[in-house]
């Protein structure tokens, strides 16, 4: 079975460490732990592809920005002939609390303008999404806070964070949407 992992950021020096770019910072971190490399897709994102366990997985990180990642996911989705519900979209989330994760099987975009791109581009919702938490404070601007580098109170967890959303990815791709679910949509302390 094909399991594809869309991680979300957006391509660029100046954006490489911003809290937006959390999905590729994922994506980076999977590549680390299954040894693999991106390298130039047939299309607007750079990936790599390798088997764990018994699936065949290709991981990805667009190469257009964030407001328009639904064009490479739907040539990615297209590409490999994946139901939606054997893709999973790794993004950062301003509603939850920095550090915790939290899986769905499915839903809207919840504001969050490359899941928008996305639903737009498939035509459903009916995709798995990992939304890592970088918190947003009520005084502050979303756009001006998704588009900053971490404080440095958070990049001293940081790396822990990126940890256990790799290890949720792998935990869904070798066991399932629910096993994922129930190990990691819990408040985690780092």
């Amino acid at each position: 079975m094909k399991r594809l992992v869309i991680g979300l950021g957006n391509p660029g020096d100046e954006y490489r460490n911003t809290r937006h770019n959390i999905g590729f910072m994922v994506a980076d971190r999977l590549a680390e732990v299954l040894k693999k490399r991106f390298s130039a897709g047939k299309g607007e994102y750079s990936c790599f592809e390798c088997d764990v366990q018994r699936q065949h997985l290709i991981v990805a990180k667009p190469t257009t920005y964030m407001n328009l990642s639904g064009r490479a996911v739907a040539e990615l989705v297209d590409l490999y002939n994946i139901d939606e519900s054997g893709m999973m979209v790794v993004c950062d989330d301003l509603n939850l609390p920095f550090g915790q994760i939290r899986i769905r099987e499915r839903g809207s975009s919840g504001g969050h303008k490359g899941l928008e791109s996305i639903i737009y581009s498939l035509e459903n919702d009916r995709f798995p999404r990992l939304r890592v938490g970088i918190g947003c404070p009520e005084d502050t601007e979303a756009r001006d806070y998704v588009l900053a580098e971490f404080k440095e109170n958070e990049k001293a967890v940081l790396n822990g964070v990126i940890n256990d959303a790799a290890e949720a990815v792998l935990e869904w791709v070798n066991r399932g949407i629910v096993s994922a679910m129930n190990r990691f949509n819990v408040k985690l302390t780092h």
